[in-house]
């Protein structure tokens, strides 16, 4: 199946290699947050026959984006989400989200990487969970009234690739929906299918 779109989470790319490697992509449509020196990076790729989108805001940490099916004529909102290895800035982050929510009543998908885990279960080894931490990111999961769209394949998505002894693994890629996008046709969920997470 044909991919609508592609969002690239810490990419450590700047300058003119980002529109060099993003056009190699097979994407016409692009939009590349800005990032720090070669810290972080989160890019939104798109193919514009499929899908029409409007670029609402960005800062280092998330692109909001209306999307616009052009195959059944639905629009919702989507982020892309790459959240800051800094607590303080991913606070922001958390703040941001949580006001988007009081500016509109569309299905909406957030999507990305969030540098933090949501339950003991996210994290195998390492120093335990910061509780406090957890707590406020599912303080803004329930603002936003979102759900947890679940996964298929290996539960934990980053690694420090260290051996079994000091080994770290957590799940802190995900895609979260509101209601509103959970009560949709058929049709307008299976043009989500097709988007994929490039972590």
């Amino acid at each position: 199946m044909k991919k609508i779109m592609l969002i690239i989470t810490e990419t450590k790319v700047s300058g003119s290699r980002v529109k060099e490697i993003s056009d190699r992509l097979q994407f016409d449509g692009a939009f590349h947050a800005n990032n720090i020196g070669y810290s972080g990076g989160l890019w939104l790729l798109w193919d514009s026959t499929q899908a029409e989108m409007s670029i609402l805001s960005s800062t280092e940490q998330e692109i909001h984006t209306l999307v616009k099916d052009l195959s059944s004529k639905a629009s919702w909102l989507l982020t892309a989400v790459y959240a800051s290895p800094r607590y303080a800035e991913r606070r922001l982050l958390w703040d941001n989200l949580s006001m988007v929510t009081e500016l509109h009543a569309l299905p909406w998908i957030i999507a990305g990487d969030f540098n933090e885990v949501l339950t003991s279960e996210d994290k195998f080894g390492g120093r335990p969970i910061c509780l406090s931490r957890v707590l406020t990111f599912q303080d803004c999961l329930n603002n936003c009234g979102m759900i947890d769209l679940g996964f298929s394949g290996p539960r934990f998505t980053w690694t420090n690739r260290q051996p079994l002894s000091d080994l770290i693994q957590e799940r802190i890629n995900r895609v979260f929906v509101n209601t509103d996008w959970n009560t949709l046709s058929g049709s307008l969920c299976q043009a989500f299918g097709t988007i994929t997470l490039g972590l």
